[in-house]
């Protein structure tokens, strides 16, 4: 089943305040009544108890009308005039727009579904949206990505919410099945990020998505433990992200050298200050020594491959290279104007 991300007021929510003013309708026409009871006759000619009046508006607003109960005084039938028959017009409007409001919702629903089906294409999906997949799909928004080519594949309940509460498009169901991801679109993928909670999961996902694309789509997995990387990899991963021992590094450099933490952090946290970005090189660019330019390159990307500035085939920027560098991430200061 596939979710769209939430929008302001479901269908759900106009129906409760529908049936909520339908019965407090319903309500005020019997206080209304029951005040006058005595205008009223049945065709026993008694008078009205408070079940009656209950019986009385719910037949008159329905427009059933059995006729067993009328109004017999001039003030009684001055209310029906005045009060129940407009009230009757009202009870019914709410009734018909109701059903009119869940048709709408189903038919906007089907449009919505034919076009995003039709339009997806050369997105992103995000298995799992835990505390990877959310940092993950931050990291794709940061760097321009738009919401609408970023997919979620989930299973539980609670994060499906969270993925259409951030507008997102939400696929329920398990990503290791070929069913949920050919829902996802994911032979038109550019890339599939895998970030279930266990390796052996992300080990179906892998095998799963090769088998549908061919190994035609990138596939990025985190791994919760170092020996499981090679087992990803042989199942289809480009890449591969240990997240065990990337912490524990973190861990034993905040002991040896402390600032590099703090650097690291810098570089991976958004508006802080640096942040890592790459870019093609330039035409102006070709030729030179990426240390000549005005922007920090710390490593090219030549044909799929990284070289570093130590290495000599790194020492001159060459046509097509990708240039990784570090950029100022801080918030531009937003000046005031002088009155």
């Amino acid at each position: 089943m596939i979710h769209f991300p939430a929008q302001r007021r479901g269908p759900l929510s106009a129906l409760s305040l529908r049936l909520a003013a339908a019965v407090g309708l319903v309500f005020a026409t019997v206080a209304v009544v029951y005040l006058d009871r005595d205008g009223y006759r049945d065709v026993e000619e008694d008078g009205l108890t408070l079940l009656d009046c209950f019986y009385y508006a719910v037949v008159t607003l329905s427009t059933t009308g059995y006729g067993d109960i009328t109004p017999i005084s001039q003030t009684a039938r001055l209310i029906n005039v005045v009060y129940i028959t407009p009230a009757r017009v009202l009870f019914l409007i709410i009734l018909v727009g109701t059903t009119l409001e869940v048709l709408t919702e189903q038919y906007r629903t089907g449009r919505r579904l034919s076009r995003w089906r039709r339009a997806v294409k050369d997105h992103v999906i995000i298995c799992g949206y835990g505390t990877k997949g959310r940092s993950a799909v931050s990291a794709l928004l940061e760097n321009g990505l738009d919401k609408s080519r970023i997919v979620v594949v989930e299973r539980s309940g609670p994060a499906l919410r969270q993925a259409t509460s951030a507008g997102l498009v939400a696929i329920e169901g398990s990503a290791t099945r070929s069913s949920v991801l050919n829902e996802a679109h994911v032979r038109n993928a550019k890339a599939v990020i895998i970030a279930t909670d266990s390796d052996d999961a992300s080990v179906l996902v892998a095998l799963t998505v090769r088998q549908l694309t061919a190994g035609q789509v990138r596939i990025i997995a985190a791994a919760r433990e170092a020996e499981n990387a090679p087992l990803l990899k042989q199942s289809g991963a480009h890449h591969v992200i240990v997240s065990s021992a990337t912490a524990g590094r973190l861990l034993g450099l905040s002991t040896s050298a402390p600032p590099l933490i703090d650097v690291v952090e810098d570089l991976l946290t958004p508006g802080q200050g640096m942040a890592l970005a790459m870019r093609s090189a330039e035409r102006s660019e070709v030729g030179r020594s990426p240390r000549e330019l005005e922007s920090l390159v710390i490593a090219l990307v030549r044909r799929g491959k990284v070289v570093t500035l130590a290495d000599r085939a790194g020492a001159v920027i060459e046509t097509g290279d990708m240039l990784v560098h570090v950029r100022d991430d801080r918030p531009k200061a937003t000046s005031t104007p002088d009155r």
